[in-house]
């Protein structure tokens, strides 16, 4: 497969740089800067709105909220570009899968939802489902997103050995929300005795996660579909899982999935989804509603308002819990998320169970 990465022409290769530079300051000089002037502008405040408010006021806020839309509007037009100029070689390499170990099942009667549609997910033009290209586009700017940290899916493999269950004989697994399959390959290596299935809204993201699994010789079945209503068999699978997918849907979608989530797994099955969740510090998490915001995610206030652990326990589920998730080598941390200086994601990991019986 083509890493449009190892053909940047040295023009190219700058934008990227630049980018990627201007971002990690932002997380790591600017954000520290900002959080240094709100605790001496006074007492710390007691609701994420308090804490807004104040912050909002503050002298580096106005250069903190517009090099982040900034900056992520600038890595997508130098991702497109990027991709556009290549286009006929990539879509030619999504017809090139010979022999395939796996499947690809697309549906276009598929029906999108107006919340999935209306909104350019993280800024990006067109969102990840309106052209052949798009998924190509996400993949390649999901790099510098994750500030080159997740390179190789590093938090997706952190995720699969450290939140997942070990279930050497797992038949079935399911992956909601799979996008171009970063996270579906990882459950492969992690259950290479099951089944890994992928579902996903976006015919783009499905036909590239294909092809690299193909690549790969890793087999892996990919759905076309809604993640509420995957269309599989009632108890049938070991292990639903999904990764930052969740805050990506309204609140009523996410206690749906759960449902759907509970109603495929067998008894003794472990539902394990890696999301977001508020730290309870206020500065901290206005923060991230702010990204929310500037970065096209409407659902984040959703997700953090929801009791996700009732959605579990509605659905059935038992032991239903959220761990802290150390995204840079540790993966699960019960013990929280430490004290970190950069501005990062809160990232969690939500557990349950079916019941034996």
């Amino acid at each position: 497969m083509i890493d449009i990465e190892d053909r940047l022409t040295f023009d190219e290769r700058s934008t990227v740089d630049y980018i990627l530079a201007m971002r990690k300051r932002w997380a790591d000089t600017l954000y520290p800067a900002l959080a240094e002037e709100y605790r001496a502008d006074g007492a710390p405040a007691q609701t994420v709105e308090e804490a807004g408010e104040r912050f909002r006021n503050l002298n580096l806020y106005s250069w903190f909220s517009h090099l982040e839309r900034v900056q992520q509007k600038m890595l997508w037009k130098t991702a497109g570009d990027a991709v556009i100029s290549r286009r006929d070689d990539l879509i030619d390499q999504l017809g090139e899968v010979r022999a395939p170990k796996g499947k690809l099942v697309l549906n276009s009667e598929v029906e999108l939802p107006d919340w999935y549609t209306d909104f350019d997910i993280h800024i990006q033009p067109g969102g990840f489902f309106s052209d052949d290209l798009s998924a190509y586009v996400y993949e390649f700017g999901a790099r510098i997103v994750m500030l080159r940290d997740n390179d190789g899916y590093k938090f997706h493999q952190l995720f699969t050995q450290t939140a997942l269950p070990d279930l050497p004989d797992a038949a079935r697994v399911v992956d909601i929300g799979c996008g171009f399959g970063k996270s579906t390959r990882p459950l492969a290596n992690r259950y290479p005795k099951a089944e890994v299935i992928g579902v996903d809204f976006a015919a783009p993201g499905l036909r590239l996660a294909h092809a690299e699994a193909e690549a790969e010789g890793i087999a892996i079945t990919y759905l076309q579909g809604d993640g509420r209503t995957t269309g599989l068999p009632d108890g049938s699978c070991d292990v639903v899982t999904g990764t930052m997918v969740l805050h990506e849907m309204p609140a009523q979608a996410v206690r749906e999935t759960i449902q759907e989530a509970a109603r495929l797994l067998r008894p003794g099955g472990a539902l394990r989804f890696l999301e977001f969740q508020p730290t309870g510090d206020p500065f901290r998490d206005a923060t991230i509603f702010e990204h929310a915001e500037r970065n096209n995610e409407p659902f984040f206030h959703d997700l953090f308002a929801s009791d996700l652990l009732e959605f579990c326990r509605e659905a059935g589920l038992t032991d239903a819990s959220w761990s802290p998730f150390d995204e840079r080598n540790e993966g699960v941390r019960p013990e929280g998320w430490g004290d970190r200086r950069e501005w990062h994601f809160p990232w969690a990991a939500l557990a349950a169970n079916k019941p034996e019986n």
